[in-house]
C-alpha cells in the first residue's frame, strides 16, 4: 500500500516536470533499483522506496536542499510506520546526489543500489535525451566550442549540454558502485562516446573532401 501512496506522491509532484526528472525518470530507477536489488539480495522496501522519493529532494528542484529533504521526512513520517526503515530512506536521499563527485561514498547496500540505478539513468541513450532536455529547460546552448570551461562551477548556469558530459556524465562508469551496475555501465559508456564522435563530425557540416 505503502508503494503506491508513495507513487501517487511522486506523480503529482513530479507529474509536469520537464527537465528529464519527471514521473518516467523515477518509473526506470526504480525498476533498475530493484533489478539490482534482487540482483544483490538487498532490501527491496528500502531500495524502491528511496528510488520513489530521491528525486523529491533533489535541490534543483526546490528552494535548498534542506527543503527537499524536509518535504520527503514528513512524508515518510506520515506513511511509514518504521523508523529504521526512514532512516535508512532519508540517509541514501540526503548523500545520493552526484554533486560534482563530492558527496561521501554510501554506507550501505541498499544506497548502493539506488545511487547505481539514478546514475544508469543518466548514460546511455536516455542520459543523452536527458542531457539535453535539462539543458533547454535551463536555457543552456547546446555546444560553445570555442569557450573554456575549465574554471566553471558544476551545474553553472553557464555551462552547455555537451559539456555536461565532460564535467559528469562520462565519470559515472566508473563510479559505479556494483558489479551488476558496472556491467550495465558499459555499453551505455560506449554509446555516448559514439554519439559524441557523430556529433563533432556533424558539428562544423564542413566537406572534408572539399
Amino acid at each position: 500500500m505503502v508503494i503506491g501512496q508513495a507513487e501517487r506522491f511522486v506523480q503529482e509532484e513530479l507529474g509536469t516536470d520537464r527537465s528529464g526528472h519527471d514521473w518516467w525518470h523515477i518509473h526506470r530507477v526504480r525498476n533498475m533499483a530493484l533489478r539490482l536489488a534482487r540482483q544483490e539480495q538487498a532490501d527491496l522496501l528500502v531500495c524502491e522506496l528511496a528510488a520513489l522519493l530521491h528525486d523529491i529532494a533533489d535541490e534543483k528542484l526546490n528552494a535548498s536542499k534542506e527543503a527537499g529533504l524536509n518535504k520527503v521526512s514528513v512524508w515518510l513520517q506520515r506513511h511509514v510506520s518504521d523508523e529504521d526503515v526512514i532512516h535508512k530512506i532519508m540517509s541514501i536521499i540526503s548523500t545520493m546526489s552526484y554533486n560534482g563527485g563530492k558527496n561521501p561514498p554510501m554506507t550501505t547496500l541498499e544506497g548502493e543500489i539506488v545511487q547505481d540505478a539514478d546514475r544508469l539513468d543518466a548514460i546511455g541513450a536516455i542520459g543523452i535525451a536527458r542531457t539535453f532536455a535539462y539543458g533547454g529547460s535551463k536555457g543552456r546552448s547546446m555546444h560553445e566550442p570555442e569557450r573554456d570551461f575549465s574554471n566553471m562551477d558544476y551545474r553553472s548556469e553557464g555551462n552547455t549540454s555537451i559539456h555536461h558530459f565532460y564535467e559528469k556524465l562520462l565519470k559515472l562508469k566508473d563510479l559505479m558502485n556494483t558489479d551488476y551496475a558496472r556491467q550495465l555501465a558499459e555499453s551505455r559508456h560506449a554509446f555516448m562516446q559514439q554519439y559524441l564522435d557523430q556529433f563533432y563530425q556533424e558539428w562544423d557540416a564542413a566537406d572534408k573532401d572539399a
